[in-house]
């Protein structure tokens, strides 16, 4: 299993390329740091969170080193995007010569890595293997089912995964059913969260949006099909506007947002003293936002799993998820772009009837030690 040039106690190159990727893979580097005997570790983040105070400050915040290397890619389509990646990974896979290279999630730096890791002969391992939304037009897709087919050790979050896996025609001696890291940051950091009222102090807002009796609402919109199209941006932000005045909302602005309100010409749907209009926060900000919510409505993958084990309710505005979990053991309801069906999810929790669920196997704290202590048997038996 070891890659081939690999050099003696070669290090697991870990990738890290976009936001989501962070939180994933701080516990699994404190969890090789801790392991008995440790496990080398050597972290690239290929730059692919092109906003670097933000990707700054994300690092700080998830206690994550600084990495040992910065590709510096930046933006651009998803061609130009994947092949950059593909283009600076190649020489520092040569140069560091990794006994395999782990990859988290399903951005464009997840796929590139792996294609070029493959192509040279070091062993892929991936994390948050095996999930599934069944819809190819979703570019994470792709990511998903590419990588997981050619990666030689995968990790699932949730046993459903392994599942779509085999229909996928991958071999049971290649998986293993760790739990979510993604999990391990949540509870790692919930104790440093961000108290709602400062957060919102800090940028100018209202903080008793946040501290009246009927509590308040969080919103992220962020997915192309959510926010590129005019008509259904206007119609998501029109209900918004209208569960504003039952339930103060408090929407973190991603930049593509942001940027599609003002260019549709929509800021009149948003302004109102009901919604504070926040920029991107951060993991702690967000934490602490989330925490104290009396729901959450997303399109974010990672949003509907922090949900779950905040055991708070979450109405995500996609028609499907590759979590599947969240939805049927967590605090998740599908509800779609169908305003109508987004404000009866939002009635039913008002009234005491949203899902608090329960936590999933493995949701627990310690994927990233399970994850370390198998890989490192992996490893050794390969190098045998």
């Amino acid at each position: 299993m070891s890659g081939i040039g690999a050099a003696p106690g070669a290090p697991v190159m870990c990738i890290v390329g976009a936001r989501p990727n962070f939180m994933k893979m701080a516990p699994i580097l404190r969890a090789l740091a801790a392991h008995d005997p440790p496990i080398p570790a050597l972290l690239v983040h290929t730059g692919q969170h092109y906003d670097a105070s933000m990707s700054d400050r994300l690092f700080a915040d998830l206690r994550l080193p600084s990495p040992d290397l910065n590709l510096e890619v930046g933006s651009g389509s998803h061609a130009v995007q994947t092949a950059e990646v593909m283009k600076r990974i190649e020489p520092a896979i040569d140069e560091h010569r990794p006994c395999c290279v782990l990859v988290v999630g399903d951005v464009n730096s997840t796929l590139a890595c792996t294609l070029v890791a493959v192509k040279k002969g070091v062993p892929v391992v991936h994390v948050e293997a095996g999930l599934r939304s069944g819809d190819r037009r979703m570019p994470e897709e792709i990511n998903r089912v590419l990588t997981d087919q050619v990666a030689d050790r995968l990790y699932t979050t949730e046993r459903s995964a392994l599942d779509n896996l085999l229909r996928e025609g991958i071999a049971e001696s290649r998986v293993c059913f760790a739990g979510n890291v993604m999990i391990d940051s949540l509870l790692q950091s919930r104790p440093h969260a961000k108290a709602p009222a400062e957060t919102l102090a800090a940028h100018g807002a209202d903080p008793a949006l946040v501290q009246g009796a009927a509590g308040y609402g969080v919103v992220t919109l962020h997915r192309p099909s959510n926010v590129d199209d005019a008509q259904t941006l206007q119609r998501l932000l029109g209900v918004l506007r209208e569960l504003s005045e039952r339930l103060p909302l408090v929407f973190a602005l991603h930049p593509r947002t942001r940027s599609n309100i003002e260019r549709f010409g929509l800021q009149a749907l948003v302004a109102g003293a009901r919604i504070a209009l926040l920029p991107p926060q951060g993991y702690l900000e967000m934490l602490g936002l989330m925490g104290g919510a009396t729901l959450v409505l997303t399109d974010s993958g990672g949003l509907q799993e922090e949900t779950t084990a905040l055991g708070v309710p979450c109405l995500t505005l996609r028609e499907n998820t590759e979590r599947p979990i969240t939805v049927d053991e967590g605090t998740n309801t599908l509800v779609g772009r169908d305003a109508q069906a987004i404000r009866d999810g939002v009635a039913a929790i008002l009234a005491g009837q949203g899902k608090r669920g329960r936590t999933p196997q493995y949701w627990d704290g310690h994927a990233a030690e399970r994850i370390a202590a198998d890989l490192y048997r992996w490893l050794a038996a390969g190098a045998a």
